[in-house]
């Protein structure tokens, strides 16, 4: 397995995460979104394996103003503008290989081992 994992400190998805695959001696990569973020092809690799890009969305986010924009965005540009404002994303992230979850999904990374 080669996960990583998307989030940031205050996240306690991403944590929860963290601890998930720390109790079953998974390792892994983390990414601190605050700090790096995703690339496009990760970014586009992610949008594919959870059914769209529009999923990644967190309509919660704190960051008002970016969330209208993306949710304002014509699909076709969605991508770019997700790029720029990656705060909107829902977290965490978790990425092995092709396959990836958006938020807490345990019983999806169960499948995985």
């Amino acid at each position: 397995m080669n996960i990583q994992i998307f989030g940031t400190k205050k996240s306690n998805d991403a944590k929860k995460a963290e601890r998930w695959f720390k109790e079953r001696r998974i390792r892994f990569q983390y990414i601190d979104m605050k700090e790096k973020g995703m690339s496009k092809g990760e970014l586009a690799s992610v949008a594919q394996a959870v059914g769209g890009i529009e999923h990644l969305i967190d309509p919660k986010a704190k960051d008002g103003y970016a969330l209208t924009l993306v949710q304002h965005t014509p699909k076709s540009m969605l991508q770019d503008v997700l790029l720029e404002n990656q705060q909107v994303i829902a977290l965490p992230v978790v990425r092995n290989g092709r396959q990836a979850t958006v938020g807490y999904a345990p019983d999806v990374w169960k499948t995985w081992e």
